[in-house]
């Protein structure tokens, strides 16, 4: 099981790995493309590149760091740093998108002739590589937080691609020029409501907000249902990763009991909360007759 759970780690870094040396010559291929053909759209499309260039290389970096052993210093491990990573790719994606509306809106007053030709085959050549990063990382993008936002900027570019493909198409054929400011603005606005999507987790994950899909009350009830237990208190429930849920909390007992029969409550307790929610990590406090500040979900049996 150990060595299956490495060989997944080794090859999704290596896919990784494959993916930041595509995404580089992706950007170096179109940010010539774009000065020499005169294309905000395909500058916009590197500058995209660029940027998963950078997201796929700090998810490579943090899927390696993330699997280190905890150790005094950091007892809860590196895992958060995939996190962190999001966060920045996130920031980071949606200030280019915003400076590309602002440049495109620059060149729509100020239209200049563009080389559709040159135009249309370096966004050919983006296109077929966009797609081969998609599929690299594709298995992966469900794992962690990390991954799918470096995902989501491989779909991004991906359809940014095809975007500049019809509007080298249209400029070719009809000379439409402010096309290419329509279609950097279109791809950036898209790219800012996904990665909205990514934020906006990181967010809840960092504020340590119950994770989605989990009832407090739920809990609280499926616990009280056993007959050791006179009410919890004290609860918390929050994620360590996108994948990792951790649980704690205050177990009121009806009765005194020894420390063998306390651990069978406490095993109790922890398949409920494997089986019904999915909580593997979880740390429970037993108390009996114990006079103590009870805020934050009481619920007590009488």
């Amino acid at each position: 099981m150990g060595h299956h759970h490495h060989h997944k780690h080794s090859e999704q870094g290596r896919k990784l790995l494959i993916t930041v040396l595509l995404n580089l010559v992706i950007t170096l291929v179109e940010f010539v493309g774009g000065i020499f053909s005169n294309s905000l759209a395909l500058i916009s499309d590197a500058f995209h590149n660029l940027s998963d260039t950078v997201a796929i290389l700090i998810a490579y970096i943090t899927e390696r760091v993330s699997r280190r052993a905890s150790d005094k210093q950091h007892t809860f491990g590196y895992k958060r740093i995939q996190i962190l990573a999001a966060l920045f790719n996130a920031v980071t994606l949606i200030a280019i998108s915003v400076y590309l509306i602002f440049e495109a809106w620059d060149r729509y007053q100020n239209p200049q002739p563009i080389k559709s030709l040159l135009m249309l085959s370096v966004a050919l050549i983006g296109l077929l590589a966009n797609l081969l990063s998609v599929l690299l990382l594709k298995s992966y993008r469900k794992e962690n937080l990390n991954i799918k936002a470096a995902y989501l900027h491989l779909i991004g570019d991906t359809l940014s691609s095809v975007a500049v493909i019809i509007g080298g198409v249209l400029i070719y054929f009809y000379e439409w020029y402010w096309i290419d400011p329509l279609i950097t603005v279109l791809i950036s606005l898209y790219i800012i409501k996904e990665t909205y999507v990514v934020l906006y987790d990181t967010y809840k994950i960092l504020m340590q907000q119950t994770p989605s899909g989990i009832n407090v009350n739920e809990i609280v009830a499926g616990i009280t249902e056993y007959r050791e237990i006179k009410g919890v208190h004290h609860i918390h429930i929050w994620n360590l990763t996108d994948t990792e849920v951790h649980f704690e909390a205050h177990i009121d007992l009806f009765k005194d009991l020894k420390v063998s029969e306390s651990q069978k409550v406490v095993d109790k307790i922890q398949v409920l909360l494997k089986e019904r929610f999915n909580i593997d990590h979880v740390t429970l406090q037993l108390e009996y007759d114990r006079c103590d500040d009870k805020e934050l979900i009481h619920q007590e049996r009488k």
